[in-house]
């Protein structure tokens, strides 16, 4: 974890100006500096940056935060790859106290091996952008292709000539390891004696498209031939800096189209994501030559909430579709939208938008299928629906997909609709599954027992719930209803019977009030610090980070939250309720404080307590996707068992009763 003293002192160092400028064109206007805002399109700039505050706020759309807050939002890095970026820009190490030294020195030596690699990597793109300048064959092929020289400059699309020494004119010695390590050479022949082996370019005769990291770093290469020759395309080989199934071609140039429409397209190839680019839709992506992945929706939805996938409509087509729709499900959250758009058999996005143009091909992405249809037409897919057995097929392609979406409206409605199709009761159907999803925990569930601000412990938490029964989409476990026995509740409080609890040795009737839904963390987090502003500033920022990464609306109001305090200050709860105004979110925001019990008074304790629980979620949830990634990925494995030992703390210092040193997570 990486100390909130270190952050606040990188925050400190560096000069939000000069990381701004390097993106955006800045001019002095008073105490502050202007230009035109990167996160959404404008004619006349709004986006202003303090150098006082060193802080960044646009007036059109109300982007604001720090130079880590630009960094995760405009590079689309990380919280953690935006402190080590920004920390070497400033000059300072990153302190990692419980990292293994060898561990250290490891990733120390591979950041600096993916630099020298970048490097090596660029020379050769430039070298290829100057190549296709003087192959009239070469650009002959793309302008056949429809792209102009100015789409060509934005991707930085060259040639590799014919000949199997190329590159040998570019660097200073053929030999260098690093020409092969970099994909960009082959070697054949066994041993140490160069002399018997055979060295070569990877890449001839095809016109080149750089993949570039978000940051804007080659990190790797697609070739397609000119002809008919095979294969089509070549991709370059996993290397230190590349990994095809977690880049995507294109993302960089894409970003702030993808703001401005609103939505990313992914697409299968490189020249699909140029055809579309040159006929005003930039804000495509591809894969590389291979299955959309969860790591490729996890980068998507760092830069948007709407995703289309675009897939030709023949049988490869389906069964891509199908891949994606797998990767996607973790992260179909009810705030997000993700579609499927399937073409004509016949074409493919290049040669659908060249033949009917970019208006045709909008058209087909206002009617892509939502992920829920896709969802069941998948599930159903070689199910005969008339009779018991196709049903219960159906079913059965149904539950691990099912499974693989969050907890949310969307999958309960999917319950719903997979019952209904298979002729059973949402009850018998949750029965059926019920061995799967007892497993899950979500932040339904209340606040741990003792936190002041979850439900009242004179009361049993299932009688909280504002349904008459157990939950479609929630554990088993986590109802609590007529006759069921809570443990580990105070003072040998427990439920007798419908309608009594027991006290001491007393049954006390319970009062016939409507249930509620029990408050869950992310609702006691913003409670607190509506009723208590000034805490904002006691909290680190990674604990801004995973409040502002909250679903809607609880992550909305964060973020409003942080910008009204940025330009007015703490303030109580009768004033920022004013000021939320016409907020999207002002109505939910209302009723939450109105559940606020008469006498209750949170310590700021308490806020770190929620917050220690919001981390041991959140680190759950990557402590899944980093299992998936260890069996493959060493550096993966070592960050589960950092993951690991991060939970162990904290779920140590939640039963203590004390914050963990060094903040609440990270």
């Amino acid at each position: 974890m990486i100390p909130p003293s270190f952050i606040q002192d990188l925050l400190a160092r560096a000069d939000i100006v000069e990381l701004v400028g390097r993106h955006v064109q800045l001019k002095k206007s008073g105490a502050n500096y202007m230009g035109l805002c990167p996160f959404h399109g404008e004619k006349s700039p709004s986006f202003s940056v303090s150098p006082t505050k060193q802080f960044y706020y646009c007036f059109g759309c109300h982007a604001s935060g720090d130079a880590l807050r630009f960094l995760t939002e405009y590079a689309g890095m990380s919280f953690t790859e935006a402190v080590h970026d920004l920390a070497q820009q400033v000059g300072l190490q990153v302190p990692e106290d419980d990292a293994d030294p060898r561990d250290k020195e490891r990733a120390k030596a591979l950041k600096a091996k993916q630099a020298t690699l970048s490097d090596v990597l660029a020379k050769a793109a430039k070298h290829y952008y100057e190549q296709l300048k003087t192959s009239e064959r070469a650009k002959s092929y793309l302008q056949g292709r429809g792209l102009s020289g100015e789409i060509c400059r934005r991707f930085r699309i060259g040639y590799a000539p014919p000949g199997w020494k190329g590159l040998a004119s570019v660097f200073p010695s053929y030999d260098d390891p690093l020409l092969v390590e970099s994909g960009l050479v082959i070697v054949q022949g066994e041993g140490e004696d160069a002399a018997a082996q055979k060295r070569y370019d990877r890449f001839r005769d095809r016109i080149m498209f750089p993949i570039r990291s978000v940051q804007g770093e080659v990190i790797g290469f697609g070739g397609r031939v000119l002809d008919q020759g095979q294969p089509k395309y070549l991709n370059s080989p996993e290397t230190p800096v590349f990994s095809k199934g977690r880049e995507l071609y294109g993302l960089y140039e894409a970003r702030a189209a993808i703001r401005d429409k609103g939505y990313a397209l992914v697409v299968e190839g490189y020249m699909d994501v140029v055809a579309l680019a040159q006929h005003g839709l930039p804000n495509a992506v591809a894969t590389l030559g291979t299955a959309c992945t969860a790591d490729h929706v996890h980068k998507l939805v760092r830069h948007t909430e709407r995703i289309v996938f675009s897939f030709d409509g023949d049988a490869a087509g389906r069964r891509a579709a199908a891949r994606a729709l797998e990767a996607a499900l973790p992260h179909a959250s009810d705030t997000r939208s993700i579609k499927f758009l399937f073409l004509p058999p016949e074409h493919d996005p290049d040669s659908y938008i060249r033949e009917h143009g970019s208006a045709a091909f909008e058209a087909c992405v206002e009617q892509a299928v939502p992920l829920s249809r896709q969802f069941v037409e998948q599930a159903a897919e070689g199910c005969e629906l008339d009779t018991a057995e196709g049903r219960a097929r159906l079913l059965t392609q149904a539950r691990s997909l099912w499974e693989a979406l969050p907890d949310g409206a969307l999958r309960r409605q999917l319950l719903r609709e997979l019952a209904e199709r298979t002729h059973l009761a949402e009850s018998d159907l949750l029965d059926l599954w019920r061995p799967a999803a007892s497993g899950r925990t979500t932040h339904r569930a209340g606040p741990p027992d003792d936190t002041p601000w979850g439900p009242p412990h004179d009361e049993p938490s299932g009688m909280h719930d504002s349904g008459p029964g157990p939950d479609p989409g929630r554990a088993s476990s986590d109802w609590q209803g007529a006759g069921s026995q809570p443990t580990g509740r105070r003072g040998g409080e427990g439920w007798r019977g419908r309608g009594r609890w027991r006290r001491g040795d007393a049954d006390i009737p319970m009062p016939t009030t409507p249930r509620r839904a029990p408050a869950s963390p992310p609702d006691n987090a913003l409670r607190m610090l509506l009723a208590h502003s000034e805490w904002w500033a006691a909290l680190s920022a990674p604990d801004h980070q995973l409040l502002h990464e909250l679903p809607a609306p609880h992550g909305e109001l964060f973020t409003w939250l942080e910008r009204h305090l940025e330009h007015h200050g703490p303030a109580p709860w009768a004033e920022l309720s004013a000021a939320l105004g016409g907020h999207d979110q002002a109505d939910f925001a209302t009723r939450l404080m109105s559940a606020v019990a008469a006498g209750e008074e949170p310590q700021l304790e308490d806020l770190q307590r929620v917050l220690q629980q919001l981390w041991i979620d959140e680190l759950s949830r990557r402590s899944q996707a980093l299992i998936a990634a260890a069996a493959s990925d060493p550096a993966a494995l070592q960050q589960l068992r950092q993951t690991h030992e991060e939970l162990a703390r904290l779920k140590a210092a939640l039963r203590g009763a004390t914050p963990p040193a060094g903040g609440s997570g990270g």
